[in-house]
């Protein structure tokens, strides 16, 4: 299956949803707020309609998970070979801040991993993009750009922008190495950094969903790296029967 998917084809309907946010990014929107708080906006909704209709129109044998469609039920899913697991917006918190640190996020989910990934920032015109066995890249330059020679000495720290838990500060402030540079950055930027690296770990004790993480954990694999469960220290799982992550850190 993975063989089939068009790369390309995928990088395309990212940008093309990225066209329709920012259509809506330059102007006055309005915000509505979900059950569970967190903020809605117009762009989600009609990336998220342009992102669907176009992966059913391409691969339509293949089911789409997304944080803006219904809640599939886990007796429905658990048999689920291959599946698309979509954020139409990740980091809306960012979005409406306007300070461009938003992404679109489409992945491919092989069982319980995820095999090929699209992050898109189309704020800032970055793309990131991975497939099993063919590396990550971003933009056209393969991934990681950069490799920190001297961990010990110096470790670059990425963390969340709009959600830094004080448990998460707490790990950040007992890494052992001499010198902490700790930057906050939104939406799945934060596992691209470390993808790229431009962070060495990023660190998450706080509740994120599948969706949040599945592209750029691709991407993050691809690039030699892992996203590692904090308690067992095992690679995050994707379609379990609770969507929500375990804590976790990125290196």
């Amino acid at each position: 299956m993975l063989d089939n998917i068009n790369l390309e084809d995928i990088k395309d309907i990212a940008r093309q949803a990225g066209e329709v946010i920012m259509q809506i990014y330059n102007k006055d929107f309005d915000i509505e707020y979900k059950d569970d708080s967190s903020p809605l906006t117009e762009a989600d909704l009609k990336s998220n309609e342009l992102i669907c209709s176009a992966l059913n129109a391409l691969y339509p044998a293949i089911p789409i998970l997304s944080e803006e469609n219904k809640v599939i039920e886990y007796e429905e899913r658990k048999s689920w070979t291959y599946y698309w697991c979509i954020d139409p917006i990740d980091g809306t918190k960012e979005f409406i801040k306007k300070n461009g640190e938003f992404t679109v996020n489409i992945a491919l989910i092989h069982k319980n991993e995820p095999v090929l990934g699209v992050v898109y920032a189309p704020a800032l015109g970055d793309i990131y993009y991975a497939k099993k066995g063919f590396g990550s890249y971003k933009n056209v330059e393969k991934l990681p750009l950069k490799i920190n020679t001297f961990p010990k000495e110096k470790l670059y720290v990425v963390a969340s922008k709009s959600h830094l838990s004080p448990e998460t500060q707490a790990f950040i402030d007992n890494l052992e190495t001499k010198e902490i540079e700790q930057v906050s950055k939104g939406s799945s930027l934060k596992l691209c950094m470390v993808a790229e690296g431009e962070a060495d770990i990023y660190p998450r004790l706080a509740p994120t969903m599948e969706w949040d993480t599945a592209a750029a954990d691709a991407i993050v694999r691809e690039s030699s790296k892992m996203s590692y469960q904090f308690d067992t220290n095992e690679p995050l799982k994707y379609n379990k029967e609770n969507l929500l992550n375990p804590w976790f850190v990125v290196k």
